[in-house]
């Protein structure tokens, strides 16, 4: 009798989305170019932030590392899904997979604390904003990202090891376009209700602590912010929030229900809908928030393609 740490398992299926000859061709181009929209996007975000340097602040450093994060974890999935898209043969070998998903988890939730520390940036610029460049020097910066980075890896290691030591006897059909915790956790040929457990814990402290603190931070720069007796000022102070906050919900509320749910009980359809849209759209949209939003970003590309004005 085998071990239940050991797997009989060798490979997984990826069933992906409905198979059909048809409709496969325009799915797959459909991805391609949305996969490489995020690529020239978000890498013509860091260029410019990079070029310029009015765009050498604390905020925009945020930015630049949030649109590596996209790529790294965008990059984690979908090239393997374009390849699956056209192909019969749909299999990951059982070590593939566990790398996708720890891979996959490692760069989603840095990206998830990574939103925490740009509130918290947020709010020293607008509560603080005389002690703004003091405070978030540059090493202290990089020590956020150090500290996002940590609790990526930790809580990567908590998700994947605890999914992967499970035994896994067949079937080997992963309902899902890629290795996600919630879908592999369906196929383990034991009890998961500890892993459900675990799950929720891990959840609750890298998406429920920084969404709360997301809050907070954001309760105390609404009460500053009407304070301020210009309506000018606290338009100008808003709007600063704004796509932050809305970056934040696209990406925190598909991933809360995802991982705060038990594996038994989420819906294969509506995880796969839910993981393209924090694992594609959000990634494309990113850098589309954050640019035309923006006038410092519009006025570094036109530098950038030699139409900008020259600064005095």
């Amino acid at each position: 009798m085998q071990e239940l740490n050991q797997s009989a398992v060798t490979e997984f299926i990826l069933l992906g989305f409905a198979s059909n000859p048809r409709t496969n061709p325009l799915l797959f181009t459909f991805f391609l170019v949305f996969y490489l929209l995020i690529l020239v996007s978000n890498s013509l975000l860091i260029t410019l932030i990079h070029q310029d340097t009015r765009l050498h602040t604390p905020m925009y450093f945020f930015i630049s590392v949030l649109s590596l994060l996209d790529m790294g974890y965008t990059t984690t999935t979908v090239p393997q899904m374009l390849v699956h898209i056209l192909s019969k043969k749909r299999a990951i070998s059982f070590a593939r997979c566990v790398a996708q998903m720890y891979i996959f988890l490692l760069f989603g939730i840095t990206e998830y604390c990574l939103f925490s520390i740009m509130s918290v940036d947020r709010y020293v610029a607008i509560c603080h904003p005389l002690r703004y460049k003091v405070i978030m020097s540059r090493w202290v910066c990089l020590l956020m990202v150090g500290i996002c980075a940590a609790y990526g890896v930790v809580g990567g290691l908590s998700y994947t090891s605890f999914a992967m030591c499970l035994p896994y006897c067949g079937p080997n059909d992963i309902d899902h376009y890629f290795c996600e915790v919630p879908a592999v956790l369906k196929l383990a040929c034991a009890d998961t209700s500890l892993n459900d457990l675990v799950n929720i814990i891990t959840s609750f402290n890298v998406i429920v602590v920084p969404l709360s603190l997301i809050v907070i931070v954001y309760v105390n720069i609404f009460f500053t912010i009407m304070k301020i007796r210009s309506a000018q000022g606290r338009i100008k102070a808003f709007s600063t929030c704004a796509s932050h906050i809305t970056v934040v919900s696209m990406f925190a509320i598909p991933c809360s229900i995802t991982y705060m749910s038990p594996g038994s009980d989420s819906s294969s359809n509506s995880g796969k809908k839910m993981a393209l849209f924090y694992n594609i759209a959000t990634a494309f949209l990113n850098p589309v928030i954050y640019s035309l939003r923006n006038k410092d970003v519009k006025n570094a590309f036109l530098k950038l393609m030699g139409r900008g004005m020259t600064p005095e």
